[in-house]
């Protein structure tokens, strides 16, 4: 299990390097991108942060959670904090799995699990100045 937060950029290759292992027969990854627009605005930047210091132990429990409802060979959550720009990485999820089916079912459920409960703070600044903090 890899599960960690940074302010540096990610590297979706080298996380995958990190998980994969000789009984995987796949490794789904999702890598999110930071768009150039939303809700109708064109985006400047997005920024990520952890006010309460609970994203990682958040990212562990859905890392876990998929550990524990499919038989998977292993498995990375990823998430940048700060200010990122259009174009950036801001969460890889790898998982690696002997076969495809279960790889993309986990995959989809910690993606949307990290929707849901969004373990970060996050606000995004529009071009023209506008700040706006984002619920998920």
């Amino acid at each position: 299990m890899l599960v960690y937060l940074t302010d540096k950029p990610l590297d979706p290759g080298e996380i995958i390097s990190r998980i994969k292992t000789l009984g995987c027969g796949c490794v789904a990854t999702y890598v999110g991108v930071i768009r150039d627009n939303s809700k109708g605005k064109k985006v400047a930047s997005v920024e990520y942060s952890d006010p309460n210091g609970t994203a990682r132990m958040r990212l562990e429990e859905i890392v876990r959670s998929a550990l524990t409802k499919w038989h998977l060979e292993d498995m990375a959550m990823v998430h940048r904090l700060g200010k990122l720009k259009v174009g950036d990485f801001n969460l890889v999820v790898a998982v690696g799995a002997a076969h495809r089916g279960e790889g993309f079912a986990a995959c989809q459920y910690a993606v949307d699990q990290f929707k849901e409960i969004m373990p970060t703070a996050k606000e995004e600044t529009y071009i023209g100045g506008l700040n706006i903090t984002v619920p998920e």
